[in-house]
């Protein structure tokens, strides 16, 4: 029921789809009595988008949740396996294609090959199986199996997770299906502006991961006086941002995470 829910308020935590909403209802009341309001709210939507589509916003927006976890340590040693965080892989263009084919979070699943090379003793884990409500398409677990094959990780390095449907069932699953044991240590590989509430989620779990931020939208300080070229472009950011913070929030009062801003 929280998966359903959360899809739900998702859809509408989202800046885009708030605004456009507001916008529509406005152009709907120019025709009633509230046609004053109506054009005002219409054109309070229009200047919103503008706002949060093509100002430095959601940079701003997403460069705390980037910045909260700094990028891996390798000076402790080898880890003794890595976790990937589905997401990135793009489940109903994949069937309909019949290839593997990843969206803008590519990293979280390229980084494996580069990271399986390095660590050869590694265990690899992926963990994802579908996280839509509609246009189901195939597991992305089965997917990561065709990936890593592709990179060349032997299949007895590799254990699949095809049941989780959010970030909580992500931990849950995974801790259930490799028993990490005290002083193993495990990195947790996903999106810079995804890590807080992974990590976060994870320790809830039972499951201590170290952080490694990969896919970064943005260059760091720098970025937050970089308007958008594109509408499109700018809206995309803050939703993204927005989203991780609604899920921040919804996380830490449902107890799924035992702080609100997780950090290193």
């Amino acid at each position: 029921m929280f998966f359903i829910l959360a899809k739900i308020l998702g859809f509408f935590a989202m800046p885009s789809n708030i605004l456009i909403s507001l916008g529509l209802l406005g152009i709907v009341l120019t025709v009633t009595r509230l046609h004053r309001a109506g054009r005002r709210l219409a054109v309070v939507s229009m200047i919103l988008i503008a706002l949060f589509g093509l100002s430095p916003l959601g940079n701003a927006i997403i460069l705390p949740l980037e910045q909260r976890f700094p990028p891996w340590d390798a000076a402790r040693g080898a880890p003794t396996g890595i976790i990937a965080l589905g997401g990135a892989l793009d489940t109903v263009v994949s069937l309909a294609r019949h290839e593997v084919g990843l969206n803008e979070a590519a990293e979280r699943m390229t980084a494996i090959a580069a990271l399986a090379r390095r660590f050869p003793d590694a265990r690899i884990v992926f963990t994802g199986g579908s996280g839509r409500l509609v246009y189901d398409g195939v597991p992305e677990s089965d997917l990561a199996a065709r990936l890593f094959e592709s990179f060349g990780i032997a299949q007895q390095r590799v254990t699949l997770e095809a049941k989780s449907r959010d970030t909580l069932e992500n931990a849950r699953f995974t801790r259930d299906l490799v028993k990490p044991k005290p002083g193993e240590r495990w990195l947790i590989v996903t999106s810079a502006h995804h890590m807080p509430r992974s990590v976060g989620v994870f320790r809830a779990a039972g499951f201590p991961v170290e952080a490694f931020p990969v896919d970064y939208r943005t260059r760091g300080a720098i970025d937050l006086l970089r308007p958008f070229a594109t509408l499109g472009d700018g809206l995309r950011r803050t939703d993204t941002a927005s989203r991780e913070w609604v899920g921040l929030v919804m996380y830490r009062l449902a107890g799924r995470t035992a702080e609100l801003f997780p950090a290193p």
